[in-house]
């Protein structure tokens, strides 16, 4: 047997000579520390007073106590301005403060006026309680002889001379009884007044909103979209960080407002004008309108500050909160099938000012020029004057689209020249275009004074391709610049200095307007300036202009992406307020499909245009088959119309021909020049006939 034991039970008492390999000892788990009960009661009361209910709870208390609180002090400065000279001194400083001197005079007037007044009432006082004991005594006899007379009438009726004391008991009566009335009812009032007192008060304060801002409801805490009221632009000016106006406003106490003018709904906003007190500039309001704007609860692009005539005075128009996020209505030209243009006298429907009036523009003789960032809607503002004046059938336009990715296509049949794209070669064909009208312009100008001319729109959008181009021609001139030798850009300037008197005008579109790709003479020589959203300050300069900027324009204020479509005009075809040298206008959006439809009702009111796609020069001409070209579909052309379009074919060959040359060419070949309706025209039939019989002339004689 072996000498082993195997212990069952563990040993209480391991052995102490040396440990096991085998074997491993793990300690119990220490006993967790208890936390102290103070510590629970702390946390316990932290979680209690910072939970939110406990806040709700405890701003809803001192809201209402501050509303019952802010109420009493409300109807005692009331009284106290009721009763005192109170409101006449404060008056007096605030027009001393705006440095308004006459208005001063007038209140320290008044208050000596109400001080005298009530000397005069303090004075009758002395003698009224004399008086009154006298008013009281005749009072009461001549009641009481009344009352005994009417006893004494009705003891004669009733033959009894108990009687005559009947009235005088009866109001004893009453009296009495008034009497034991108010002994019942005055306990109960002594009860209620005070409450029904505190209950008024609560309803000034509340009505005041007269408790910290921390304590009132969420939403009045954010202000968000609140109603502009005097006091919110009083308190808004004040903190706006212009010292001399914020002292001013202190010294006037709470007749800040007499430096606002009434506030009035003005479209999808409000306007105010407010007269600066003396030492504050204009310019210090509006280099903080974004200060401003946050002050009244709003965006920056929801406040426009503008310079009215008045002097020391800002215009300031408000939007109601989220107004400009919303479209407006669609087009006039797309809801009315009906509406028709005039150049002369007529107004493009553009889209809606910020009071949400109609915006119309005048277009007669007045050469155009429209700039922003890239995809703010420049194209579809541009385009939009351009379909109203295209149903306007004796309009002429020549087109240069420097994108050429569609936009203008619906032009193609009712432009005389089309042009679409963006490489140099179309950027060439666009300053032949421009300086083919500068031929016609000369032209004109030429012509026997008192001949009217159809209105020429010479139309080139993303005209900063054209400037900005490299390609110089056979003589080294380039196409683009700025300088002298430049072919574009002296194109554009004959047409601005010249081309309005004969009814030659020159729109342009240009993107992010810069010295380079828009010379300051080119943005000059438009007579309306249009501008979306853009960058910097100096580009708003070299879009409007410096006087338009100085007044309050801020196109560079705008939001890229936000406010497509809305841009800042200076113009005399538009009506702006006075005093301003610019409005901003949120123009209506008028897709290609519904411009397609446009140009198609325009091309009905027309006998049919031959658009030209490419303008080629310097090559041997061939009149008869030239003719024939600009003729196209239609039947009969009027003389004047063809050598126009001879001469926007080819100003080189043609741009100086006149009725004669066009006779010379014609002459000899049956295709020439009759009378259709009192008019002299060339027929479409007449001309085919005689290219074919010259064709054939031509063949056989190469056979023979």
């Amino acid at each position: 047997m072996s000498d082993n034991v195997v212990h069952l039970h563990k040993n209480p008492d391991p052995p102490t000579g040396g440990t096991r390999p085998d074997l491993t000892v793990v300690p119990e788990p220490a006993a967790p520390t208890p936390v102290p009960l103070w510590v629970r009661s702390g946390r316990a009361l932290k979680t209690c007073a910072t939970h939110e209910r406990t806040r709700t709870t405890g701003r809803a208390l001192v809201r209402h106590s501050m509303y019952v609180v802010g109420g009493t002090r409300i109807v005692a400065h009331r009284t106290w301005d009721g009763r005192t000279a109170a409101r006449y001194e404060r008056m007096l400083r605030a027009a001393e403060a705006a440095g308004n001197y006459e208005v001063a005079a007038e209140w320290e007037e008044r208050g000596q006026r109400y001080r005298d007044a009530r000397h005069r009432r303090r004075m009758d006082l002395l003698h009224s309680p004399v008086d009154a004991a006298k008013g009281m005594a005749v009072g009461t006899g001549m009641g009481i002889g009344a009352l005994v007379g009417l006893g004494v009438v009705l003891a004669v009726a009733t033959k009894d001379p108990a009687d005559v004391l009947t009235p005088l008991l009866a109001v004893i009566e009453f009296i009495r009884l008034l009497i034991w009335i108010v002994s019942i009812v005055w306990g109960p009032l002594l009860t209620l007044g005070p409450i029904l007192a505190l209950l008024a008060l609560w309803a000034v304060g509340q009505r005041q909103q007269a408790a910290p801002q921390w304590a009132l409801p969420a939403k009045a805490r954010s202000g968000e979209g609140e109603p502009i009221t005097p006091s919110i632009v009083v308190k808004a000016l004040r903190d706006l960080g212009v010292p001399a106006l914020r002292s001013a406003i202190k010294e006037m106490g709470d007749v800040g407002a007499a430096m606002l003018g009434p506030i009035t709904i003005a479209g999808c906003g409000v306007e105010v004008d407010v007269t600066l007190p003396s030492g504050v500039s204009t310019i210090e309001v509006q280099n903080r309108r974004r200060k401003l704007a946050e002050n009244l609860t709003r965006h920056e692009h929801e406040v426009f500050i503008t310079i009215p005539q008045a002097a020391r005075t800002v215009r300031l128009w408000v939007a109601d909160s989220g107004a400009l996020d919303e479209p407006i209505g669609p087009s006039p030209l797309v809801t009315d099938d009906t509406l028709t243009a005039d150049y002369a006298k007529g107004r493009a429907p553009w889209g809606q000012d910020l009071r949400g009036d109609a915006a119309s523009l005048s277009l007669y003789q007045r050469h155009l020029l429209i700039t922003g960032l890239s995809n703010q809607g420049k194209t579809v503002a541009l385009r939009s004057l351009a379909l109203w004046l295209a149903l306007d059938k004796s309009v002429q336009f020549l087109m240069g689209d420097l994108k050429g990715v569609g936009d203008w296509a619906m032009f193609d049949g009712l432009a005389t020249t089309l042009i679409q794209g963006p490489t140099d070669d179309h950027v060439i064909q666009v300053t032949e275009m421009v300086e083919g009208a500068v031929d016609e312009m000369n032209r004109r100008i030429q012509a026997p004074p008192g001949t009217t001319f159809p209105p020429l729109i010479v139309l080139v959008d993303e005209a900063q391709m054209a400037f900005m181009c490299p390609v110089k021609d056979a003589d080294k001139r380039p196409y683009g610049g700025a300088k002298s030798n430049s072919r574009y850009f002296m194109a554009v300037r004959k047409i601005h200095n010249q081309g309005r008197a004969v009814n030659v005008l020159m729109w342009q579109g240009t993107q992010d307007p810069t010295d380079q790709n828009l010379p300051k003479l080119v943005r000059e020589g438009a007579h309306t300036r249009a501008s979306l959203a853009l960058g910097t300050e100096s580009q708003a300069r070299m879009a409007l202009g410096d006087k338009a900027v100085d007044g309050g324009a801020a196109p560079n204020l705008l939001r890229p992406g936000l406010d497509q479509g809305t841009l800042v005009l200076a113009s005399s075809g538009i009506d702006i307020p006075a005093g301003q040298s610019s409005i901003t206008v949120r123009t209506h959006y008028i897709d290609d499909d519904a411009a397609k439809a446009l140009t198609d009702r325009a091309k009905a009111l027309r006998d049919g245009v031959t658009t030209l796609h490419t303008i080629d020069r310097g090559e041997q001409r061939d009149p008869l088959a030239d003719i024939a070209d600009v003729i196209g579909d239609t039947a009969r052309v009027l003389t004047q119309d063809v050598i126009k379009r001879l001469a926007a074919l080819n100003a080189d060959a043609y741009g100086k021909w006149s009725f004669l040359d066009l006779k010379r060419v014609l002459d000899g070949t049956g295709a020439e020049p009759y009378k259709s309706d009192g008019r002299m025209v060339v027929g479409r039939d007449r001309v085919s006939r005689a290219l074919a019989n010259r064709d054939s002339d031509g063949s056989a004689s190469a056979d023979g």
